[in-house]
């Protein structure tokens, strides 16, 4: 898997994950979906049990990551961030496989 995590965004991660109380077991679910502005939009949620035969996932930075095969191919080299300033608090993609994307930081076109 490509993907990268950066400490701070991990150090996001840990924090909900501990707020949320889920398991050890529980993953970052990475994926991306059709939709949005730019034709696909980013989808981050909590799976408390990946299925490591369908899924690829690795550790990084502490952090559990699951991405499906499917998204794997679109996030290929794709950095996640988290960024918090005083209008607003993130996660923010850097895909180098985005040829455009879209104001709101979630979508973009591959």
């Amino acid at each position: 898997m490509e993907l990268k995590l950066t400490e701070k965004a991990a150090g996001e991660v840990k924090r909900i994950i501990g707020e949320k109380n889920l398991p050890e077991t529980a993953a970052l679910r990475v994926a991306v979906a059709a939709g949005g502005c730019s034709g696909f939009e980013y989808r981050l949620e909590f799976d408390e049990a990946p299925d490591e035969q369908q899924d690829l996932v690795k550790e990084l930075h502490g952090v559990r990551v699951a991405v499906d095969r499917k998204s794997a191919a679109i996030l290929g080299g794709t950095e996640i961030d988290f960024k918090e300033d005083l209008m607003s608090r993130s996660f923010v993609f850097n895909n180098p496989l985005a040829v455009r994307t879209c104001g709101c930081g979630t979508s973009f076109q591959a």
